[in-house]
């Protein structure tokens, strides 16, 4: 019904900076909350980021704040995470999520799923 692809992963030396896109494709997310969590090998899924579906608030997992910043363009059904200053510990394989809520949380996951892009960052 609703595809979520994720990419711009790559390798980056730590203090760079990367940029993310997910991609929907199907129905419109504009009514939906979107959102990112993250995985390394051997760990549990954390939360990231999330922001509402018109824009309005976002909210973010304490490990990211005033490093990453979450956007999204309902007209194009595509959500984007900037990440700066990057550090090896944001390492990890990064999924996209979408979910019928106002924001999403660690405690609120999405609906739907994307297969994730892998960042890695090097010392």
């Amino acid at each position: 019904q609703v595809q979520l692809v994720e990419s711009g992963g790559g390798l980056v030396q730590a203090g760079g900076s990367l940029r993310l896109s997910c991609a929907a494709s199907g129905r419109t997310l504009s009514n939906y909350a979107m959102g990112w969590f993250r995985q390394a090998p051997g760990k549990e899924r954390e939360f990231v980021t999330s922001i509402s579906w018109n824009g309005g608030s976002t909210n973010y997992a304490a490990s990211v704040k005033g490093r990453f910043t979450i956007s999204r363009d309902n007209a194009k059904n595509t959500v984007y995470l900037q990440m700066n200053s990057l550090k090896p510990e944001d390492t990890a394989n990064y999924y996209c999520a979408a979910g019928s809520r106002y924001l999403l949380s660690s405690g609120t996951a999405g609906d739907y799923w994307g297969k994730g892009t892998l960042v890695t960052v090097s010392s």
